[in-house]
């Protein structure tokens, strides 16, 4: 009987525990493959619901973040860190998503081993190396690397195809976020008490229309985070609208919304939500003001408009699609946007009903039945 092929999945931050645990799930449900999983703990509390709802114990945890560390000291760390647990591990091939420096600094370590390294997601791309920072660059980085690039979107595959990448080591296989918000979405129905933790709030705001925010983004820090808090402000100065807002860990996030939005009868300052919850407010919310890339992609599957406090997005399907539009940190603009959305219905359908163009809930069979053919290729 031939050996299973080892497979070592690598991932450090809460969207990427979204995003790989339905291929972790598809992995050790074939017998053709041995799954072993190394988690960075990048955010550590966050990854660990993720990890605790998904049924995922890891096999290695580097536990990497301190107080306060550099990119260049958390990079150093994880390529170290992770060269070890590559070492003892040997692996036929590596797993990264995404674009993190736990992504980027997995590609490398493999590369360094002469590892296969097989990218989810990969093929983002916003042409601004600042933009989002340093994201941008890593997964460049990892796409110089990689051996199969799984492209969420054609848009994405044509991206790594116009950078020279080889078309037949590119795949569109759609985005596992989705197949991962179909898979909580069941289990929340099955199990309602596993999203009970913001029934308080939905009585609180009955009848108000809820928009969610997140908001987390680097190049948002200092002056973009107070025109986001005033334009959210703004917003929850109208009584037919409530704000719910799941705040992030990051000191340059909590300070500014705890100064500027403490107190305010119509918004919620919340702790992050797991992974259930959040699923929770992207059900209920009407409209989804945030700067993270995983929003995009998540909120269209439930049919809700995503307005992105971003000048650029390296998902740009959405905003061609029409489920998702750039509209920057300047409050006036938020506030007008967001106003449209809520004042206008055809302005508001238009979003709503446009087609997710980011997959269809299959994305990690489609992966796994790709690394089955090309281990087969190379047998």
């Amino acid at each position: 009987m031939t050996q299973p092929a080892r497979i070592l999945v690598i991932f450090g931050t809460r969207p990427e525990a979204i995003k790989l645990f339905p291929v972790v799930h598809a992995l050790k449900a074939d017998p053709r493959f041995e799954c072993v999983v190394c988690v960075s703990a990048q955010h550590r509390q966050m990854l660990d619901q993720v990890l605790e709802i998904a049924g995922i114990v890891p096999d290695h945890d580097l536990d990497v973040m301190r107080p306060d560390q550099t990119l260049d000291a958390l990079t150093a760390n994880l390529l170290t860190g992770l060269g070890r647990v590559m070492d003892e591990v040997q692996p036929d091939r590596v797993i990264v998503q995404g674009d993190t420096a736990t992504a980027m600094s997995g590609a490398l370590a493999a590369y360094y081993r002469k590892v296969p390294v097989d990218h989810v997601e990969a093929g983002l791309r916003s042409y601004n190396i600042y933009h989002p920072w340093p994201e941008e660059v890593n997964r460049k980085i990892i796409g110089a690397m990689a051996s199969l690039h799984f492209a969420p979107t054609a848009t994405s595959a044509a991206a790594l195809i116009n950078e020279n990448v080889d078309p037949t080591r590119v795949h569109v296989t759609g985005n596992t976020v989705i197949d991962a918000l179909h898979w909580v979405s069941a289990k929340i129905e099955a199990q309602p008490a596993l999203a009970a933790g913001l029934a308080e709030l939905e009585a609180k705001f009955a009848g108000k229309r809820i928009i969610g925010v997140t908001s987390h983004r680097r190049e948002n820090f200092g002056e973009g985070m107070e025109q986001i808090a005033q334009a959210i402000r703004r917003i929850a100065g109208r009584p037919d609208t409530a704000v719910i807002f799941p705040v992030h860990l990051n000191p340059n996030v909590r300070k500014v919304m705890n100064e500027r939005l403490s107190g305010l009868d119509n918004v919620a300052l919340i702790e992050p939500l797991d992974y259930p919850h959040f699923a929770r407010l992207l059900n209920i919310a009407e409209i989804m003001l945030t700067d993270s890339g995983g929003v995009q992609e998540e909120a269209p599957a439930l049919g809700k408009p995503v307005l992105v406090m971003r000048e650029t997005t390296e998902r740009p399907e959405g905003v061609e699609a029409g489920t998702a539009k750039l509209v920057g940190t300047s409050a006036d603009t938020i506030v007008t946007e967001i106003s449209t959305l809520l004042d206008d219905t055809t302005a508001y359908e238009a979003m709503a009903r446009a087609h997710n163009p980011f997959g269809d809930g299959q994305s990690a069979r489609r992966i796994v039945e790709l690394l089955a053919h090309e281990i087969g290729q190379q047998a």
